[in-house]
């Protein structure tokens, strides 16, 4: 799944979701200066956002078509995945990953992060959880029992999507601290809302990972009847977001090998 993201690099940049800009203000003002390594870095979406606030940003992502893309709209990325990535001696003040950190081996990648990271900078891991309204989840999860009935989209989870994601980053947060080299961990959040047309959401729901995956005659059926859904809900919706992070500031001592 992870490499299917890069099937439409301009969708995806266009159609997923920026991040708070008081994530960003955070980050950066909690870091000692602006050099910032953004990994995962995808089309450059976050990348883009630093650079804004003022910060010099180098990308890592292990997709040759996103790092492409991002290059276009003016961020500099090396094509690796993190772990093999080679950082040939540069050292960074801030370490950030959005909607990635979840391919990235928790204690490896903390452990990189902390060598590469100066004394006080930041690793800062975060990413989006989101749940449509019910009568909005209602009517698109019909759609998708009817269409595509083995997706895990069926799936009823033991776990709401905030459960999970939580946990996600307090296991992201416990491989800071079995990494070594950073002080302890803090969990930030932060929440706001995205409204979203028929077409703007028909847009952003190819680039979700389940459906990156589905054959184009399957996914334009899906979408077909996805966008009948919302014209029955008046034709437009607001989706809740919760932008979660896990962060650390390295405290000097030498990271865990």
């Amino acid at each position: 799944m992870a490499e299917s993201f890069g099937v439409d690099p301009g969708r995806y940049d266009r159609a997923r979701p920026r991040y708070p800009d008081a994530l960003v203000r955070r980050i950066v003002a909690g870091s000692p200066g602006r050099a910032v390594l953004d990994v995962g870095c995808g089309t450059g979406i976050g990348a883009r956002q630093f650079q804004a606030a003022g910060c010099t940003v180098l990308g890592v992502d292990p997709d040759a078509r996103m790092a492409e893309f991002a290059r276009g709209s003016g961020v500099e990325v090396e094509v690796a995945t993190f772990e093999a990535w080679e950082p040939g001696g540069r050292t960074f003040d801030a370490v950030v990953a959005g909607q990635a950190w979840h391919w990235v081996d928790p204690v490896a990648g903390a452990a990189k992060a902390a060598r590469v990271l100066r004394p006080g900078g930041r690793l800062a891991v975060f990413g989006h959880v989101f749940a449509a309204p019910p009568e909005v989840e209602a009517a698109f999860a019909e759609v998708y029992r009817r269409l595509v009935p083995d997706s895990p989209l069926n799936s009823a989870p033991a776990r709401t999507p905030m459960e999970i994601y939580q946990a996600m980053f307090a296991h992201a947060a416990e491989g800071f601290r079995e990494a070594g080299g950073f002080g302890e961990p803090e969990q930030w959040r932060f929440d706001w809302e995205q409204s979203y047309t028929r077409d703007a959401w028909l847009d952003h729901l190819p680039t979700t990972g389940v459906l990156t995956r589905l054959p184009p005659p399957e996914l334009a059926e899906v979408l077909h009847h996805v966008g009948a859904a919302i014209d029955n809900l008046g034709g437009s919706f607001t989706m809740p977001y919760t932008t979660l992070a896990a962060t650390a500031v390295r405290n000097g001592l030498s990271a865990a090998s």
